[in-house]
């Protein structure tokens, strides 16, 4: 007997979709507990969107198998399956209102009163604070609201796994980065599992519960968003998340990384190099030397810390401790 992990909301097992002339993804499994946070992230073409699709049903396995609460989905529509979707672009309903874009889902169901879709809108809207904004239309607000709208038309339907296909792309960055934080809270609140597509590897460390990296169609690695940081078990994981310094064999994050014009003490891991340049980035300074060797490298320094002019001698240097141990080193994707 089969005893199911109640736990587990979204199951992957040996996922796979093959198009003439390509496989887009190549047996892939992973599940997505209970109001869990989980994203995919990758670059494009690395099978992260074509997930999403399998898993919406809006395109069919060519082999594997996707289960919902323990139970096959192999067959079903979307429309039967408690799974809702929001796209990249939104598909609002140009003339709609707000309101009616939001209850779209319910009318078509038809299953409630006027009096219960209502109710139920409303509380949609109140959970995205979009009150007072039922009569306008999607041309009437402003991106991140239309994203809310999206979100509200999703979640008023209480589906057991949301899928997000990149729902941020088409903002602002610093609205991107206010309506990220409001997508978090929003997901901490309502408690369901959402599955959250993006290329953007700060938006998945930020947002993700768990996360998992995937490239040409297979999953790298899969763990917490700390887990694959600082532990990436492959060169693709540990260069796709974040700038990576790759000196004497050895992998190093740029905020490990110390210039100084004084040698280090002894037990660190030191090299000697002439600084390139720098570049600010308001927080820090990423300040880029060459060594001896020829190979580049990237230090992360404060701004006091940074006060070298190109050309300038320096020693390049971190602690053995803060080097990454790859399981497999070589592997580059």
């Amino acid at each position: 007997m089969m005893f199911r992990n109640v736990d587990t909301v979204l199951e992957l097992r040996a996922l796979t979709k093959h198009f003439p002339g390509h496989q887009a993804v190549n047996g892939i499994s992973l599940t997505v507990r209970r109001g869990e946070f989980f994203s995919l992230v990758g670059p494009s073409g690395c099978g992260k969107t074509t997930t999403l699709r399998l898993v919406a049903g809006f395109e069919t396995p060519t082999e594997g198998e996707i289960l919902l609460n323990g139970r096959s989905l192999a067959g079903l529509p979307p429309y039967r399956r408690n799974i809702s979707t929001v796209f990249q672009n939104y598909a609002l309903f140009p003339h709609l209102t707000v309101a009616e874009n939001v209850s779209f889902g319910l009318d078509r169901r038809g299953s409630l009163t006027k009096t219960e879709i209502r109710r139920k809108v409303d509380g949609a809207l109140a959970l995205v604070q979009l009150s007072g904004k039922e009569s306008r239309v999607p041309a009437q607000i402003s991106g991140g609201e239309r994203q809310r709208v999206a979100l509200a038309r999703s979640l008023v339907l209480e589906p057991d796994v949301l899928l997000l296909d990149e729902p941020l792309s088409a903002l602002d960055p610093k609205l991107r980065k206010q309506v990220r934080k409001e997508l978090k809270e929003l997901q901490s609140r309502v408690g369901i599992a959402f599955l959250f597509i993006t290329h953007d590897q700060e938006e998945a460390l930020s947002l993700s519960d768990r996360m998992a990296v995937m490239n040409r169609g297979v999953l790298e690695q899969t763990g917490t968003p700390q887990d694959l940081y600082l532990q990436p078990q492959t060169r693709f994981v540990a260069d796709f998340l974040g700038e990576l310094n790759w000196i004497d064999g050895a992998g190093v994050r740029p905020e490990a990384v110390r210039m100084t014009r004084d040698a280090p003490g002894a037990e660190m891991r030191s090299f000697r190099g002439s600084v390139q340049g720098s570049t600010f980035l308001g927080n820090c300074v990423h300040v880029h030397a060459q060594l001896a060797d020829g190979v580049r490298c990237t230090a992360e320094l404060s701004e006091r810390e940074s006060q070298f002019q190109p050309g300038d001698p320096v020693h390049v240097w971190w602690h053995v401790r803060d080097e990454l141990r790859l399981a497999s080193p070589d592997s580059s994707g």
